[in-house]
């Protein structure tokens, strides 16, 4: 079966496409893939938001790289040949983005994946496996636990109820106010963004895919993947490097809310070790993992960490604004990690800042997280 023939090869040099390689998460995993001893193909259209349509410098110089965009399936053909196993990396991100850029986000997520499957599915080639990325945006609010009910599964806050400045979670049945608690793998998902919904559409059709063509597919799903290489003028991207950008230009970082809210953070490092084995293992195939951290760190939390590295603590500023459907807490239960792939993450949160700080000092950070601002509140999603 193709399973075999993926595990035969393995003394042979396989050769791997990254979708998205030159991306943050991307081109960490073609490092890791090019000192185990593979090959290495990149496919990527080098995002103006994030790369400004530039090779970045950090950029594997051993790895092929081929200029294209997954919505094109001519040069995502090209770009299959001869290939053994496929991460699909490439994705537009940003939450509050996603909201009015509809078309773009679909087109690119769901799009791109389907063109993908498509050629999988219909033209020839040596594809054995395929691993990708989903996120915990999909969940929605996570898992919480009623002193009087158990587990429930709350849904979004309403505005009216932000509006008085009201920020808490309370029990979809009894209305007490319930305590956050770890989000297993297969708990159902309520998205509450465009880029949720085409995260969620990716996982649902190559696992859709992997089982009708019994072809070995692994997702693995990201909560708050943090790390260097994040695109620091990019005002979508990660509330780590929005934060960092904030604060080397001598501008607050804004914490919404009361700063409170919770999220997942993992080091890219410990993400990119979760891939090689999802791709080393079968053990994982036809399912989605949790990759996180297992642990709720408020946002407040990291701005403060991140101020304080730079001694800037002064400039921390919660502003008791809100986004819309925005989530209050979700962080992953990882035992399926360590059951199936053998996984659990190393890297600390304090070691893992300290790296991405000292990273950004050398970085140029364009803020651009006003701007970003305006455009959510001129389409009243802020």
């Amino acid at each position: 079966g193709k399973r075999q023939v993926l595990k035969h090869n393995m003394n042979k040099k396989l050769k791997i496409l990254v979708t998205g390689g030159a991306g943050f998460i991307g081109s960490f995993l073609v490092d890791e893939l090019i000192e185990k001893g593979y090959v290495v193909r990149i496919f990527d259209n080098l995002e103006k938001q994030v790369h400004n349509g530039k090779k970045p410098s950090y950029l594997n110089p051993k790895a092929e790289f081929i200029k294209g965009d997954v919505r094109n399936r001519t040069l995502l053909l090209k770009a299959i040949n001869e290939i053994d196993a496929i991460y699909h990396l490439a994705a537009t991100v940003g939450v509050a983005q996603s909201n009015y850029q509809i078309k773009k986000y679909v087109a690119v997520n769901t799009g791109g994946t389907a063109n993908l499957l498509d050629i999988l599915v219909n033209e020839k080639h040596n594809v054995k496996k395929l691993v990708t990325i989903s996120s915990m945006t999909g969940f929605g609010e996570g898992n919480y636990k009623c002193s009087k009910c158990g587990i429930v599964r709350p849904p979004l806050r309403e505005e009216k109820q932000l509006k008085k400045k009201d920020w808490n979670i309370y029990c979809p049945n009894c209305n007490k106010i319930v305590n956050p608690i770890p989000t297993e793998d297969d708990a159902k998902e309520y998205p509450s963004s465009i880029y949720a919904i085409t995260k969620k559409s990716q996982q649902d059709m190559v696992l859709l895919n992997a089982s009708l063509y019994n072809f070995p597919t692994v997702v693995l799903r990201g909560f708050n993947v943090y790390g260097p290489r994040q695109s620091l003028s990019n005002p979508y991207t990660g509330v780590s490097a929005i934060f960092i950008s904030r604060l080397k230009n001598n501008r607050e970082a804004i914490c919404y809310e009361d700063g409170s809210q919770s999220r997942d953070f993992v080091s890219v490092h410990d993400v990119v070790r979760a891939f090689i084995l999802a791709l080393e293992k079968d053990s994982a195939n036809g399912q989605v993992i949790n990759i996180g951290s297992g642990k709720p760190t408020s946002i407040k939390d990291i701005a403060m960490i991140i101020a304080k590295t730079l001694s800037k603590e002064n400039l921390v500023k919660i502003s008791g604004e809100f986004r819309k459907n925005d989530v209050k807490h979700c962080f992953a239960n990882i035992s399926k990690a360590k059951k199936l792939l053998g996984w659990e993450p190393k890297i600390s949160l304090e070691e893992g800042f300290k790296e991405l700080i000292k990273w950004g000092e050398k970085e140029k950070a364009v803020d651009s997280f006003s701007v970003a601002e305006k455009e959510l509140k001129k389409k009243g999603l802020l």
